[in-house]
């Protein structure tokens, strides 16, 4: 029955990529219809990433009080609900207000969810699931796609996805024994690890100040920073620089610059073969190296060929550490306190994906779109330190 609990959690992957990517495909067709400018994007992604990181903080009291799988299913149905309040929208304060079920109902979602993970299964299942957030925000815009082109309107794209995550939070509800039964320390060493959650969850939700003071924990919040900044800087700005540096054409960059996110997600596909050979810290620092590949190949005068390389390289270099910094979270710190440090691990990803991009933007407009390399290569430094801060700190944990 586990098994069946696995894939739940895989559909649950894949259904919170679902709608990630939905906003921006939707926009360029709804902006006009609400009567507000182009840039109003910007308010509704920053409502929602509030939303997740107030949600991400509170995730280790709520999983404690409630248990990861009603967490699951709660954060689910609320998700499932903003959905359905988007796609009954007709004005831009309505998007405003649904957005804020969202970013909370994600965020919740993705922590509690990342943390079971690592508390139960191998790390292999954790690079796999991580490539069905991405198969998942693939999905989103084509969806979207259909119910545009197919003259239903960007509603009914929001509609269907609704549906989809009312459906599985139907199927999450239903599992509830099995979180219960897969929270049990395994007796055979199987799937799940040999430290369960059910007694980390009766213990006392930590406090701010109790977090910040567990040793290395600072460090590794800095590192998920900078991980987070660099991805969501190289996915929003990779086509404007070769439009502005390389001076490729828009329409070929746009299609150049999916390269960066196929790279994620094969790598964190073949990521999840390595992970049985290799440690997460290792596959860490040899994804900090490709990305620091990927980085100088941007550097190299031979034309358009570097760029393709390149963004390929940054891809699969990013691909093991997202997931493999997760899946260490509960032997560095303790399963006790893996979901407390995994909520601000997530919130620091969503500051950081929320506040560098634009800050490059700044940059770009100021100074120049070639400093997009630069701007790679200052996060990776400082993460590739703060990596190894982390491993020397939490020196006596026992890290797969």
């Amino acid at each position: 029955m586990f098994g069946l609990l696995i894939a739940i959690i895989y559909i649950c992957f894949i259904s919170l990529g679902l709608p990630d990517s939905l906003l921006g495909a939707a926009w360029p067709s709804m902006y006009g219809g609400l009567g507000v400018p182009v840039s109003y994007a910007g308010i509704i992604s920053v409502v929602i990433a509030a939303g997740t990181v107030v949600s991400s903080l509170l995730s280790d009291l709520l999983t404690k009080k409630l248990g990861t799988g009603t967490v699951t299913g709660i954060s689910v149905a609320m998700t499932a609900g903003a959905l359905f309040g988007f796609s009954v929208s007709n004005a831009f304060w309505m998007l405003a207000v649904f957005a804020v079920p969202y970013g909370l109902g994600a965020g919740g979602v993705d922590a509690a969810l990342n943390n079971y993970v690592a508390l139960h299964l191998k790390s292999r299942h954790m690079s796999w699931l991580h490539c069905m957030w991405g198969v998942g925000a693939a999905i989103g815009p084509y969806i979207m796609g259909y119910a545009l082109s197919g003259g239903y309107g960007w509603s009914r794209g929001y509609l269907v996805i609704s549906i989809i995550q009312i459906a599985l939070t139907a199927a999450v509800f239903c599992s509830l024994p099995l979180w219960k039964r897969g929270a049990k320390p395994s007796e055979s060493g199987g799937e799940t690890g040999e430290k369960g959650s059910e007694p980390a969850e009766k213990k006392k939700p930590l406090t701010p100040k109790e977090i910040v003071r567990i040793r290395g924990a600072v460090p590794c919040f800095i590192t998920f920073f900078c991980y987070c900044a660099l991805e969501s800087t190289a996915i929003l700005w990779s086509s404007s620089y070769m439009v502005l540096n390389n001076g490729i054409s828009a329409d070929t960059a746009a299609t150049l610059a999916g390269l960066f996110l196929i790279g994620i997600t094969v790598g964190r596909a073949v990521n999840g073969f390595l992970t049985l050979k290799f440690s997460d810290k290792t596959l860490i620092r040899v994804g900090e190296c490709v990305i620091l590949a990927g980085v100088v190949t941007l550097f190299l005068p031979f034309g358009n060929v570097c760029v393709i390389i390149g963004l390929v390289l940054l891809g699969l270099g990013c691909a093991p550490v997202y997931p493999s910094i997760i899946h260490m979270t509960p032997e560095l710190f303790g399963a006790d306190k893996s979901q407390a440090v995994i909520g601000v691990q997530m919130a620091s990803a969503y500051i950081g994906t929320c506040t560098m991009p634009p800050l490059f933007g700044f940059l770009a407009n100021n100074i120049g779109a070639w400093l997009f390399p630069v701007f790679l290569g200052i996060w990776l430094c400082v993460m590739a330190v703060m990596h190894e801060v982390v491993v020397k700190k939490t020196a006596n944990a026992v890290i797969r």
